[in-house]
């Protein structure tokens, strides 16, 4: 039986790709976010076919976001960038995991995991 790959969005690295306000209301700005690619489970990418487990990891301003239907919602209670290290630690194993976010330190990190990294461009095209 073959697993569902797992996308996990860093949402502050992804809304942060675009300078388009989302710092005046970050909460905002996640949630648009989320509904943003909830038809990624559904319809997949054009190299992650579907269906494909979409979880959003959240923090600080956006902590509170609720999750929609599709996709998880995963806040982050410290660093963003931690509870995504322990999402690919924990869930990952035995399935493609794919991450989306620019951070340098972030994609070694899941890349150590065996997880591939994709940039916010991939996900949220011009």
């Amino acid at each position: 039986m073959e697993t569902e790959p797992l996308l996990v969005v860093d949402a502050a690295n992804v809304m942060g790709s675009r300078p388009d306000g989302w710092w005046r209301d970050r909460a905002g700005a996640a949630a648009r976010l989320r509904d943003a690619i909830a038809p990624v489970a559904d319809q997949g990418l054009p190299d992650l076919p579907a269906p494909v487990e979409v979880v959003l990891v959240v923090e600080g301003a956006a902590r509170d976001v609720p999750g929609a239907d599709r996709v998880r919602v995963v806040p982050a209670t410290g660093s963003g960038d931690d509870r995504i290290v322990d999402l690919v630690r924990a869930e990952a194993a035995g399935r493609r995991c794919v991450v989306v976010t620019a951070d340098r330190e972030l994609r070694a990190r899941v890349q150590a995991l065996g997880a591939e990294v994709r940039g916010p461009r991939w996900l949220r095209p011009a």
